[in-house]
């Protein structure tokens, strides 16, 4: 029996004159559907009468949101709906769109295969990430991830000084630019850049990769995303170091300073259209084997 998506839910990129069209479309399609559409507040100017939403409350009230952007926009809609386990279709209006992977002219017919109950489903591991003071105390509520945690030197072109540590066991001293713990989703992101690996998306596994490391012989670790990592800014540390979640969410670190990490206790839902392919995926937006024939599938 088909998922029955009843309740539909809109996120947009903000601040966006590009995107009102493509909302226009979706919204006049839904309508036409009989499917109830709630859309952020953030647009309530172009919802047209559309019921507006509180962007915290969409995942509990919706049976799929639909992203509309690139896969930015995707990253912050998904730490907002992540808790409820709603399931995301993202629209791409952005440039790589390796998480939105829908076109706006496809978009119609797409929806067509969904509400039929024709889509790939696909479970993503999330983040979550804590911050101990180096006087023991916790500094704020945990920060999920979808992509990676970043830990880097605040100052530009300075090194940074710090330990990793896996389950409380030492990992190694690093005299880095920063570290990235990356989902396998964001290892074709920032990771990426950085010279990590590309982790398929099935594996329950993080990459730590050092940022410009000072040791060329400090290289990338995988380990199980079961396990909590563990990274301490070093006491010497001169000035300021910053966290980032997904590169969108920020905090200050002293020296001394902890932040841990570990798999977050929920997961990010993604929904696919028909024929959706990961290595086709990493062909196009990386041009791997670009100039070469590719086989036909069987």
């Amino acid at each position: 029996m088909a998922q029955q998506f009843t309740t539909i839910g809109i996120l947009a990129k903000q601040h966006d004159d590009g995107v009102r069209q493509t909302l226009k479309n979706l919204i006049a399609d839904l309508q036409r559907r009989d499917k109830r559409v709630l859309i952020d507040e953030g647009h309530a100017e172009a919802a047209n009468g559309v019921e507006t939403c509180q962007r915290s409350e969409l995942g509990e009230r919706c049976d799929l949101v639909v992203v509309v952007g690139g896969d930015g926009t995707l990253l912050d809609a998904g730490r907002s709906v992540a808790q409820a386990e709603t399931p995301l279709l993202g629209v791409n209006l952005g440039r790589l769109g390796f998480m939105v992977d829908v076109l706006p002219a496809e978009m119609i017919a797409t929806l067509d295969d969904i509400f039929a109950g024709r889509f790939i489903a696909e479970s993503r591991l999330m983040l979550s990430a804590r911050i101990e003071k180096a006087d023991g105390t916790r500094q704020g509520d945990a920060f999920s991830a979808i992509n990676e945690c970043v830990i880097r030197n605040q100052a530009f072109a300075r090194v940074l000084d710090f330990d990793t540590y896996m389950n409380g066991d030492f990992i190694s001293h690093h005299r880095a630019d920063g570290m990235v713990v990356a989902t396998p989703t964001g290892s074709t992101a920032y990771a990426l850049s950085g010279g990590g690996p590309v982790l398929h998306p099935g594996l329950n596994a993080l990459a730590l990769v050092p940022i410009c490391p000072h040791t060329l012989s400090d290289r990338p670790l995988i380990v199980d995303a079961n396990h909590e990592i563990e990274i301490r800014v070093a006491d010497t540390l001169d000035g300021a170091a910053l966290f980032t979640s997904d590169g969108q969410v920020s905090q200050p670190l002293g020296a001394g300073d902890r932040v841990l990490i570990q798999r977050g206790p929920h997961d990010l839902h993604l929904i696919h259209p028909p024929g959706y392919d990961y290595f086709n995926i990493l062909r196009n937006k990386l041009q791997w084997g670009r100039g070469q024939k590719m086989p036909q599938s069987s």
